[in-house]
């Protein structure tokens, strides 16, 4: 019985099958509409817009709320920092009221000494760099306009 459905299949003149389908591809491929393609660039326009806003929504969002969160109170504050050479540094924090030195090195951080008298930083004001500095001595600003 299977071979009688494939003979059948062959004898049917293969033009006739062809056209159907042709007629069908012939129907269905309208002419478009010149005024949809403007349409769905406005859509895709549209649609760019709402991402990128979205994306910008949600980075304001993120940064309110780290603001918020248990990060307020540094209990953890970095007095100074000396590099020891390209990829070495000892570092002077401060928890609570002790400080730390630490040595960091690539893969490691290692505590070297606990300070029994916290070491007096002065505050100062941030000392202009030397090019900010000759910059604005070019443009007539003055150090005062900056307040």
């Amino acid at each position: 019985m299977k071979y009688s459905m494939a003979g059948l299949f062959l004898a049917l003149p293969l033009s006739a099958l062809a056209a159907e389908p042709v007629a069908q591809a012939a129907t269905a491929a309208a002419p478009v509409v010149s005024s949809g393609i403007g349409g769905q660039l406005t859509q895709l326009v549209l649609g760019l817009l709402l991402v990128v806003g979205l994306i910008f929504v949600l980075a304001w969002l993120m940064r309110r709320v780290q603001r918020i969160g248990p990060g307020n109170g540094q209990v953890i504050e970095m007095i100074g920092s000396r590099a020891l050479g390209p990829r070495d540094r000892l570092v002077l924090v401060q928890v609570g009221d002790e400080q730390i030195l630490l040595g960091i090195t690539p893969g490691r951080i290692t505590p070297l000494h606990v300070l029994k008298t916290p070491v007096e930083v002065a505050q100062t004001q941030a000392a202009t760099p030397e090019f900010a500095q000759r910059l604005m001595e070019l443009l007539g600003k003055d150090q005062k306009d900056k307040k």
